[in-house]
């Protein structure tokens, strides 16, 4: 895929804002699995880490082969809307984290970042779409 002269998804500065999103869900989905989770400390960090590995995972093997803003490689191929689909869930998911964990502020800035950060990375969205 060649990049067009607007497409930003594939600029340094959205890939770094990318890396950071995803960051910033799995540590949402952390503080989520520990606050949700009664019993002693040790058993609410496994299952915060139980739950940021799962994630993680999930985000790291359904892949579409030829991403750019990935090494392109994949474990299990996966259909561009159905990786868009996982994109959101993960993404949105962590803002609905917030949410539930009473973080209404920090979930709405999340919110407006990250749906801003998918309409400038339009490119990609699209591209995810067709393929």
């Amino acid at each position: 895929m060649s990049p067009t002269p607007l497409a930003l998804a594939y600029h340094p500065f959205f890939l770094g804002l990318r890396f950071v999103l995803e960051l910033f869900a799995l540590g949402c989905f952390a503080l989520w699995a520990w606050r949700g989770t009664p019993g002693p400390w040790p058993v609410r960090f496994l299952a915060a880490v139980a739950l940021v590995v799962a994630v993680g995972w999930a985000w790291g093997a359904f892949a579409v082969s030829g991403d750019e803003s990935r090494s392109g490689e994949t474990d299990y191929e996966t259909p561009g809307p159905l990786r868009l689909l996982l994109e959101l869930a993960v993404l949105f998911g962590a803002v609905a984290a917030l949410y539930h964990l009473r973080l209404r502020r920090i979930a709405t800035a999340a919110l407006l970042v990250m749906a801003a950060y998918h309409v400038a990375a339009y490119d990609r969205v699209g591209w995810l779409l067709t393929h």
